[in-house]
């Protein structure tokens, strides 16, 4: 008596069934190439596509240059920009956060690459992402030159995605910025910023989860906008203010207020031996602030250790230039205003406030 035997057909499995769609990534970039390519500069070389980015320094005159790169990503920001469909303004703040960076060293930026990761592709919310960081690009000069985009099925959450950006910028040698060069008796410029920029988000949440506020009504402090326009305000970017300020080379350092805020970021700027004094008896903290000084019932001193409090960037000058370094770039349209002097050492503190009371 013959015996039958019972095999089983085994099935095909590609990476698309896995939840990885080669051939629409690649549709995606073919997609977003005419929108790059209006970001494009002197040195910009190729197409996006190939194995890595091309930039031709030497077409941006430089002489003896010194590159300076940056990378950064937008923090826990980017849960409330999923919430609340706020993906143009993230990738301008993905480009700001970076581009900021390098002007801090001295350095005019020159090219961005992003990295843009997801469980699964959805091409317009990328899109629109991708959007908002070439205006970052444009308004910041760089050259969007490339990138990557990662399909991570199990890994990510859906409609979750995650992105990073990756700046490099140039300098004459001879402009370098150095900190030896901040002396007492120096002047501070401070320059507004946009609002919250995209530092603090992680106590931003905390905030509204416990007070159970709903951000999409209007907020207390604001008759017109809601709290999610409000929260979502992309990051200002600062290169044109950094051209005006620098083309008499007059600049002696630059401090991007970022993650640890007025308490920490102000002394990368100058030496240790020096105290920065900040006079706020004239500055008006603004209205968002004061209210998340109010909802996370926290000091001045965390305040100022956690945001920008209204000031994303600072100038040190020498006082005989601080003035008509103000009027230069009042005139482009930011907000510059002195903010601040360079004293010797206090306490130990490298940072002090005038007029604010901890």
């Amino acid at each position: 008596m013959s015996k039958s035997k019972n095999k089983s057909a085994k099935s095909t499995i590609t990476y698309k069934d896995s939840g990885v769609d080669i051939d629409e990534g690649n549709k995606f970039i073919s997609d977003i190439n005419y929108i790059t390519k209006s970001t494009s500069n002197e040195g910009s070389i190729g197409e996006l596509g190939g194995f890595g980015g091309l930039f031709d320094l030497k077409k941006c005159g430089f002489i003896d240059p010194i590159l300076v790169s940056s990378t950064d990503g937008v923090g826990t920001k980017l849960k409330l920009a999923i919430e609340t469909k706020s993906y143009f303004n993230l990738g301008i703040d993905l480009v700001a956060m970076c581009a900021n960076d390098v002007l801090a060293q001295g350095a005019r930026p020159l090219f961005f690459m992003d990295y843009y990761a997801t469980g699964k592709l959805d091409k317009s919310v990328a899109l629109e992402v991708i959007k908002g960081i070439t205006e970052g690009c444009i308004q910041s000069g760089c050259a969007l030159i490339g990138g990557e985009t990662a399909e991570m099925p199990g890994h990510y959450k859906k409609n979750d995605f995650d992105i990073a950006g990756f700046c490099v910028g140039a300098v004459e040698r001879q402009n370098i910025f150095n900190r030896n060069s901040v002396v007492k008796g120096d002047c501070v410029i401070g320059l507004s910023s946009s609002g919250v920029h995209s530092n603090g988000y992680s106590l931003i949440r905390k905030i509204l989860e416990v007070n159970c506020i709903n951000i999409f009504e209007r907020c207390e402090f604001d008759k017109i906008n809601n709290l999610a326009d409000i929260l979502m305000k992309p990051t200002l970017l600062y290169t044109k203010a950094f051209l005006e300020a620098t083309k008499n080379n007059k600049v002696k350092s630059i401090s991007h207020i970022t993650g640890g805020g007025l308490i920490d970021n102000p002394p990368r700027a100058f030496n240790k031996n020096l105290t920065l004094k900040f006079d706020m008896k004239n500055f008006e903290l603004p209205p968002l602030f004061k209210w998340l000084k109010e909802k996370a019932n926290i000091s001045l001193f965390e305040l100022a250790k956690t945001f920008n409090c209204g000031i994303g960037f600072l100038i040190f000058v020498d006082r005989k230039d601080a003035e008509a370094m103000i009027n230069d770039i009042n005139k482009i349209g930011y907000n510059a205003f002195l903010i601040g002097s360079i004293i010797e050492n206090d306490l130990n503190k490298n940072v002090v406030f005038d007029g604010w009371n901890f």
